[in-house]
């Protein structure tokens, strides 16, 4: 990833999308907010304690970073497998409006000037672009997440909604929990047997390889994934994380297109 700074925000971005001229995109870290310790501070998460006016302004500096001309699309998001489609055909005439109270897990969208927003603090998220069908995505996927492959029905839906071909499609990883830190203990009542192959002898398990492999099955060519390789909890002086700090923010990974 490659560092950005913004109006005082330090932002990541992918070298992957790097030359998509209509494409705009960023991981954010969690400094160059309003918001207090422990949420210091740029914490775009509304369900963790902070006041909502502080996260609404935090919102507001990262979409400013991403030339956003309006809110950023948040969902509400409950480690399930519900993808959200907001399709460019169901708009009125020029006028989009961002749906309220959307819950789900992964968004997809062809509207040009809808940023879409994760939240994070140890779950990845995988932000995803087919330049031919001019799409995005965005997922958030913890380990819940990983073991109910929302990745891939994540690109069901792209396919069925957008006729997009995996083989297009363009797959970037956030900073999250890393095989360093990814210490499962009750992992035999909670991971099915079959992701046990992902796991050390340490009861660390691998989810970036295994968004790797899911989003290979579901057709991505390997050379069109690029993974962050950053561990949230090795590295929360940067990002915040959940595995090493449980009351903290959230910080966001944000993709979407650039206006016609």
């Amino acid at each position: 990833m490659i560092a950005h700074l913004k109006n005082g925000v330090r932002f990541f971005r992918f070298s992957l999308f790097k030359g998509f001229t209509d494409l705009v995109h960023g991981v954010f870290g969690r400094h160059g907010g309003y918001s207090p310790v422990p949420y210091d501070s740029l914490n775009v998460g509304l369900n963790g304690g902070d006041a909502p006016d502080r996260v609404q302004l935090n919102r507001c500096r990262v979409a400013d970073c991403m030339g956003a001309n309006r809110p950023l699309v948040f969902a509400r998001q409950v480690h399930g497998t519900d993808v959200a489609s907001l399709k460019r055909k169901d708009t009125i005439s020029d006028r989009v409006k961002i749906p309220p109270d959307i819950t789900a897990d992964a968004m997809v969208t062809d509207i040009p000037g809808m940023p879409l927003g994760i939240q994070l603090a140890d779950c990845q998220a995988i932000l995803m672009y087919d330049p031919l069908n001019r799409v995005v995505a965005n997922v958030h996927s913890g380990w819940r997440g990983s073991i109910q492959n929302i990745v891939g029905k994540t690109i069901e839906r792209m396919q069925s909604d957008f006729s997009c071909r995996p083989s297009s499609i363009r797959a970037a990883v956030s900073p999250s929990l890393g095989p360093c830190c990814g210490e499962f203990k009750n992992y035999q009542t909670e991971i099915p047997e079959k992701f046990w192959c992902y796991r050390d002898d340490r009861e660390r398990f691998n989810f970036w390889a295994l968004t790797r492999d899911q989003l290979t099955e579901a057709g991505v060519l390997l050379e069109h994934i690029e993974l962050s390789g950053i561990c949230t909890r090795c590295n929360g002086h940067l990002f915040y994380s959940y595995r090493q700090t449980p009351e903290t923010g959230r910080f966001a990974a944000v993709i979407g297109l650039i206006n016609d």
